[in-house]
């Protein structure tokens, strides 16, 4: 016969007494009640009923009374009320077990409760006890709790004093310890300093960025100078050289040319590169010259003024402001001025009366400028309408026969800051005065690269293919100009790379060696290092542009405002060059115009909320 039962779980009597025991486990210690002892192992039950399988060998005490309930906050209790010092002046000189140590603290054998606290107090004073395995110890070198001790008084002093920073910049009150340190926490925090630790730690209680509450701290009166001042830190750590009383040395002899040149450029131009003249020889045919100011001419490379060049490589652009490739007084030497006589290297172009080009000479010379004419009055200006209107049947050939056409949908933007206001207005590219300029520049870099390359000069060629735009030391084709070589060389004030090449040019016209020699390693250093900076300054000018654009926004007080759809969720807001997402915008093809509400413009991040409002 079988007999089906349900086993019942096994229960201490009351009369059984229970053995405790007071282990280490991952580095915790615990207390429990043991289940069963297996010799090796036990199986222990806590106060919260919480059984597990612990090794014999992490047993440190093995006790029947106190009762478990209340064991571990009671030990902790006598751990608590040990002083880590007075513990450490009654340890051996050599490792000791923990109850060793207990019974010579307490001056009898421990209870469990003494020794558990004694126990405790070891595991959680490191720099005190070093531990050594199972329930073992031995006490720190003297030479060495000083110091671990002094350590941890530097810690709390430190803790201290960044609670006290945090909380005065939590109360938007400036310390006065940020104020020599501001450039480098803005830009390039030392991140285990503990400034950057207590403005992080104000930062997460306010919800604000570092930027801005500094900002309302009072340490950032300037937005503008916020973002220029990120640029000078990364790339002018000294500032921007300050240029000294070099002097020009003095010119060569060079022979006054007949031309009577214009220049043509907007009115905040002072750095003037280049000027054109028309003349009519007695053949029938036109003289067209391309003028371009030669500061090659009395700034040789390593002289005063051409190391500053060096330093700088570009003039840098912002809306309202410039830092100049050259110091002023090699501006003043060699900017084609109104009604002065200027040093230049000349093009001249002989055409048919087709505009079909009969033959080119170059000269080194100089010329009368009788005119800085402004696009902002060339409308009402008609001095030379009739040089003009050649100039523009000549660039109108030239485009042609580089098989482009003007494309009168691109805009460029012009900036004009005053008394901290600003005005943006647009202007189509390919205008008559756009193309007149563009197209005799482009000549003039593609003819002067060609007969730099075939005279084997080295120069600094730019060139394109498949799209990407590169320098290299050798002529290669301009896929987006569409011509077979191409260099830099007429804005030598502006662009060190056109200086550098001018000097070769001066060299070629003059039949001399030239001034940077075939296989130096001059030319590819200037080259990398022009990249470099004309890169970071482009960069620097498209972030002001994006800054005051949002000045703009807020002087306008603009809160809607049409755009076009450019691609999914991207929107290029109408009369200004700032593009944004949109993520409310709903599916759109490309070109597709629409209003949008903004709000939130912030000067500091340089962002703003756009929100698709309709369809127009």
């Amino acid at each position: 016969m079988r007999y089906n039962f349900t086993p019942i779980p096994h229960r201490p009597s009351p009369f059984t007494i229970l053995m405790n025991v007071f282990y280490e486990e991952d580095g915790a210690f615990k207390a429990g009640s043991v289940l069963a002892d297996n010799t090796t192992s036990l199986q222990v039950e806590s106060t919260h009923g919480k059984r597990s399988k612990i090794k014999a060998a992490s047993v440190l005490i093995r006790f029947q009374k106190p009762d478990l309930a209340g064991f571990m906050e009671a030990a902790q209790q006598v751990a608590d009320g040990i002083d880590p010092d007075f513990l450490w002046e009654c340890c051996p000189g050599e490792e000791f077990s923990f109850d060793a140590l207990s019974e010579e603290y307490f001056g009898h054998a421990p209870s469990p409760l003494e020794g558990a606290g004694v126990l405790i107090r070891l595991h959680h004073s490191p720099m005190y006890f070093y531990k050594k395995g199972k329930g073992k110890y031995k006490a720190a070198p003297p030479d060495a709790l000083k110091a671990a001790l002094a350590s941890q008084e530097k810690k709390r002093r430190q803790a201290e004093l960044q609670a006290s920073l945090a909380g005065e910049l939590e109360n938007r009150r400036l310390p006065d310890e940020f104020v020599p340190i501001l450039p480098s926490l803005l830009y390039d925090p030392d991140r285990s300093s503990i400034a950057y630790r207590a403005l992080v730690q104000a930062c997460e209680a306010s919800g604000l960025s570092a930027a801005r509450l500094l900002e309302e701290c009072g340490a950032l009166p300037s937005s503008h100078d916020y973002h220029l001042n990120r640029f000078l830190f990364e790339h002018f750590p000294k500032g921007i050289p300050v240029p000294e009383a070099c002097g020009i040395p003095g010119l060569p002899d060079l022979p006054m040319g007949d031309a009577k040149a214009f220049s043509i450029d907007d009115a905040t131009t002072t750095e003037i590169d280049d000027a054109f003249s028309v003349s009519f020889p007695e053949n029938g045919n036109l003289r067209i010259g391309i003028h371009i100011a030669a500061p090659a001419l009395g700034i040789p490379a390593g002289s005063c003024i051409d190391l500053y060049a060096l330093k700088m490589l570009s003039t840098i652009y912002i809306p309202g402001r410039k830092f100049t490739m050259l110091p002023g007084e090699g501006i003043d030497a060699f900017t084609l001025s109104e009604n002065a006589i200027c040093p230049v290297a000349s093009l001249y172009i002989e055409v048919n009366a087709n505009f079909e080009v009969v033959s080119t000479r170059n000269a080194l010379e100089r010329i009368e400028i009788v005119s800085n004419l402004r696009h902002e009055t060339m409308e009402s200006d008609k001095r030379f309408e009739r040089e003009m209107g050649i100039l523009l049947d000549f660039a109108n050939k030239l485009e042609s026969a580089r098989g482009k056409t003007g494309n009168l949908n691109q805009v460029d933007y012009n900036f004009h800051v005053e008394n901290d206001r600003i005005a943006i207005s647009e202007r189509k590219r390919g205008s008559p005065l756009d193309k007149v300029v563009s197209e005799l520049m482009i000549y003039a870099n593609t003819e002067w690269a060609r007969q730099l390359s075939e005279k084997g000069f080295p120069a600094i060629y730019r060139s394109q293919n498949n799209g990407k735009v590169r320098q290299d030391i050798k002529p290669a084709p301009h896929q987006g100009l569409g011509v077979s070589q191409y260099a830099w060389t007429t804005s030598p004030l502006r662009r060190y790379v056109d200086l550098v090449n001018q000097r070769q040019l001066v060299a070629m016209i003059r039949d001399t060696a030239p001034a940077y020699e075939t296989g130096s390693d001059e030319i590819p250093v200037i080259m990398r290092d022009f990249d470099q900076a004309y890169e970071i300054y482009n960069g620097f000018q498209r972030t002001m542009e994006r800054y005051w654009c949002l000045r703009w926004l807020l002087q306008e007080n603009v809160s809607s405002t049409s755009g076009t759809v450019q691609r999914e969720n991207w929107v290029k807001l109408d009369k200004l060059p700032l593009s944004c997402k949109v993520p409310s915008l709903p599916e759109m093809a490309p070109g597709s115009q629409i209003m949008l509400e903004l709000s939130h413009v912030d000067l500091l991040e340089l962002g703003f909320n756009a929100r698709f409002k309709e369809r127009i």
